[in-house]
């Protein structure tokens, strides 16, 4: 009775640094890369996204806070998916190079044509293909892979 209790303690704590690492190390990537390709206000516009236009474009140091805490909130929500789905799909820990790049464009797709449209921004193509390539080419290294591997390494 106590080793069950003990082993699922110790469960749960390896799923949650799993998911945390995965988390904050792809949103580091993500929100790093963002800052870099266009501009260190990027935050401004991830929480223009729930509170509308005027505040990507007026906002302060309290919405450019909730920006970064928004985009670490997805961050780590998909990485609780990938961890989610990796305990009835075992392949995803077993092959993270793969089933990492396949999560990445994943989730570069679903904020692309889910999220955004249906944001306070309302953002929606028609887009470019080289945007929507560099997009996906980069989710699927800077937050795919991060989540994988952290996910096969960390959970049990």
């Amino acid at each position: 009775m106590v080793v069950d209790s003990v082993s699922r303690s110790l469960g749960k704590k390896s799923a949650l640094v799993a998911i945390a690492v995965g988390g904050i190390s792809a949103g580091a990537l993500d929100l790093l890369q963002a800052c870099i390709w266009f501009g260190w206000d990027i935050p401004l516009s991830i929480a223009g996204g729930l509170l509308g236009p005027q505040a990507a474009e007026h906002g302060g140091a309290g919405t450019y806070a909730l920006g970064v805490f928004l985009h670490f909130f997805i961050a780590v929500s998909a990485a609780t998916i990938y961890y989610a789905a990796s305990r009835r799909l075992v392949f995803l820990t077993e092959y993270p190079l793969v089933c990492g790049l396949f999560f990445g464009g994943a989730v570069e797709l679903v904020m692309r044509l889910v999220v955004l449209p249906l944001s306070a921004l309302h953002a929606h193509g028609p887009y470019e293909l080289e945007d929507l390539i560099k997009g996906l080419l980069t989710h699927m290294v800077v937050v795919g892979l991060p989540i994988a591997y952290s996910i096969r390494r960390f959970s049990r």
